[in-house]
């Protein structure tokens, strides 16, 4: 499909329409795996949500209402399961370099939240996010032209994973941002799921588990439940999975509230991945308020959810086809 087409179907808008945000990628295109970091120097109320069952994360207690320290300077989203966490690391040795960082007196610590997804099973499992990557993609950080598909955190990513690696489907990550007057809510997703992705208007799906000639899908949430009604165990290995991302906004929250919009964030993953937050998947996202517009934080959750929606679906439109699997567009009719 032409450029032109592609860019058409994508929702439009980036994590980066939030002043103060800018986003980095870093990726080996031979070992399908990458990281990518939220940058915010001046930092921002921080809060996130994790209902997936399988996570691998860092700083997560941190966005606990009522804990000392509420503002993180950026955002890890990784591949390489849980060697991935590593490329914090080269993160926070950027920030510092910088002078960013929560100041205890005697160093300016970076606050670095993060989240890995599996994607070892795809490119080389020898090869995953390190302290160099990390750094790298802060160095690449940028606040226009945030690429999407196969790039950073969502370089290895893949959906539709029932009956394994060789009937799923490549995906990748995807930003959007929506407006409400002068409030603006963007997310920034990278796409590993377990399930299938959902289009959320026409409820079709657009990327998931194959079928066995390849051209065509199945209901993974239909199939897994015949699966296991019958007394059947889940064909597999279907532990290989995970969707992770940053929910941004320039309204003013309280770190309760950033955990909430946090939260709703989710509903948004579940009107297109279906199923999801299941056992195989660590779904994560976190929020990051900026604090410049009043703004109600049940109009700032309801724009969370419909975001992250599009922010999902614009990461199964630009992701392109490797490691042998077909993408979305190589398979829409």
């Amino acid at each position: 499909m032409a450029e032109r087409s592609v860019r058409g179907m994508l929702a439009p808008g980036a994590l980066t329409d939030v002043p103060g945000i800018e986003v980095g990628h870093a990726d080996d295109p031979q070992a399908l795996t990458g990281c990518t970091v939220v940058l915010c120097r001046e930092g921002a109320i921080a809060g996130g949500a994790v209902p997936g069952l399988a996570p691998g994360t860092r700083e997560t207690d941190l966005l606990r209402p009522g804990s000392l320290v509420e503002r993180a300077h950026a955002v890890l989203l990784t591949g390489g399961s849980a060697f991935g966490l590593a490329a914090a690391d080269g993160v926070m040795r950027y920030l510092e370099e910088q002078g960013i960082g929560y100041d205890t007196g005697v160093a300016r610590v970076p606050i670095v939240p993060g989240a890995v997804l599996f994607d070892l099973a795809l490119g080389d499992a020898a090869v995953r996010p390190d302290a160099a990557m990390g750094y790298r993609a802060c160095r690449d950080a940028r606040v226009d032209g945030v690429p999407q598909g196969n790039v950073g955190a969502g370089m290895g990513a893949t959906v539709g994973k029932l009956f394994g690696m060789t009937r799923a489907t490549k995906a990748g990550l995807g930003t959007a941002s929506l407006r409400a007057g002068a409030l603006i809510v963007a997310a920034l997703i990278a796409v590993n799921a377990f399930g299938d992705v959902i289009d959320p208007e026409s409820g079709r799906i657009i990327a998931g588990t194959r079928t066995e000639d390849g051209q065509g899908f199945i209901d993974t949430a239909m199939a897994m439940r015949s699966l296991l009604a019958a007394g059947a165990p889940a064909p597999g290995p279907i532990d290989r999975n995970t969707v992770i991302g940053v929910v941004a906004t320039n309204a003013r929250l309280d770190a309760a509230q950033a955990g909430l919009v946090a939260a709703a964030a989710h509903d948004g993953l579940a009107r297109t991945t279906r199923p999801s937050h299941t056992l195989y998947d660590g779904d994560a996202i976190f929020c990051l308020a900026t604090g410049h517009e009043e703004a109600h934080q049940a109009l700032v959750s309801s724009m969370a959810a419909d975001v992250v929606a599009l922010a999902v679906r614009n990461a199964m439109w630009a992701a392109t086809a490797a490691g042998g699997l077909p993408c979305a567009l190589d398979l829409a009719s």
